[in-house]
């Protein structure tokens, strides 16, 4: 097959969905690869070492999109994009395609059959082909660094002559791949780290990595899926503020990790948590693509109100590019390997990976998730 690789377009975007290892692996596999001329720059993956591990570099995206078999990348295409596709082409991409009925629209009108890196199972042998938690890892470590830099203090408790320094609180949301890399990446800093999390089975994984649980009593609000929060209680939520509150106004710094699937982030910080914070006091607000689980959080925007400095980076695993293409290249391709061989799809409709991750083909939605959420 003629696999293709196109410039990401999305604003500040940096990743590029392949890595001069992987094009090796796929020129190995007897398929022929086409990246758009300086697609991965921003990451590290030069034309010419793209060029020597055996892809065939073109002038622009047009190319890629309108010859290749398969299109792989990172964020979903636009409408435009999807215009030059063929009939027929088969794309590997995030889509998050329950929140994005235009998108599926356009997919089906083509008849592109499309699969979702966010749609991968999570299950054991699919470890390998899990994009959100390759991404989640480096934007867990990333959101410590940044909350740390915009800090003015530092982590570690320090004993100097001029006397002791106390060490900083660090309060995480969520211990889901992301609170749990922030949690390593804090106390490796030296601060001492809390996190809280719906799910009571997470404490262990915490208090392995040196944080300390809090958990709410009652578990009767929480429902999860496949190890994710799928729905909690209103009931809950309100024990779950009672209980960080207190820990909220003490913490240096609090990072925001909570998603659930196929809806709004839940609000976890409300603006009275945060006039409650000391001034300087620093909120990474994790999940601001989708709602936000701080109140006052603005997207893709760093914000100071009520004299705490709020950051809403949209898009964290793009500022560690380097690292991020290579890992979601991998799973690309553990993906890919899986589905089809060098002469097509195997097309394993009631495999767990392919029903879980096939969105549209020969221009229906098949994938039952995404029909309970949007009507096409």
């Amino acid at each position: 097959m003629i696999i293709g690789i196109p410039k990401e377009i999305r604003e500040a975007e940096n990743r590029v969905a392949i890595s001069t290892d992987v094009v090796k692996q796929m020129v190995k596999a007897g398929h022929s690869v086409k990246i758009t001329s300086d697609a991965g720059y921003n990451a590290g993956q030069l034309n010419e070492n793209l060029k020597l591990a055996g892809a065939e570099i073109v002038n622009d995206n047009a190319d890629v999109f309108s010859s290749c078999d398969v299109i792989v990348q990172v964020n979903p295409p636009d409408t435009s994009q999807i215009e030059l596709m063929r009939e027929g082409t088969i794309l590997l991409s995030y889509l998050y395609a329950y929140t994005q009925p235009e998108l599926v629209k356009a997919l089906l009108k083509k008849k592109i059959t499309s699969f979702s890196m966010d749609a991968v199972p999570r299950i054991s042998r699919a470890q390998s082909m899990d994009a959100l938690s390759s991404q989640a890892n480096l934007a867990g470590y990333k959101a410590v660094l940044l909350g740390a830099n915009a800090l003015g203090k530092i982590f570690p408790l320090l004993m100097t002559a001029a006397g002791s320094i106390k060490p900083a609180k660090v309060l995480i949301f969520g211990a889901g791949v992301a609170g749990l890399q922030a949690i390593a990446t804090a106390k490796r800093l030296g601060a001492i780290v809390e996190c809280t999390d719906v799910r009571p089975e997470t404490k262990e994984q915490v208090e392995s990595l040196g944080g300390k649980f809090l958990a709410v009593k009652d578990e009767d609000g929480v429902k999860t899926e496949g190890g994710y929060a799928k729905e909690v209680s209103a009931e809950y939520l309100a024990k779950q503020k009672a209980l960080v509150s207190k820990h909220v106004a003490e913490a240096d710094l609090v990072i925001t990790t909570a998603l659930v699937m196929g809806k709004k982030a839940p609000i976890l910080v409300s603006a009275d948590m945060v006039r409650s914070m000391k001034p300087g006091s620093v909120i990474v607000d994790m999940a601001v693509e989708s709602g936000g689980n701080c109140e006052l959080s603005e997207k893709g925007k760093t914000v100071i109100k009520e004299g705490v400095t709020i950051i809403g980076e949209t898009n964290i695993p793009s500022l560690l590019a380097v690292n991020a293409s290579e890992l979601y290249a991998k799973n690309i391709w553990a993906l890919l390997s899986h589905l089809a061989t060098k002469d097509g799809f195997k097309w394993e409709m009631e495999e767990e990976v392919t029903k879980g991750s096939l969105i549209t083909k020969d221009g229906e939605l098949v994938h039952a998730f995404t029909k309970g959420l949007i009507s096409i």
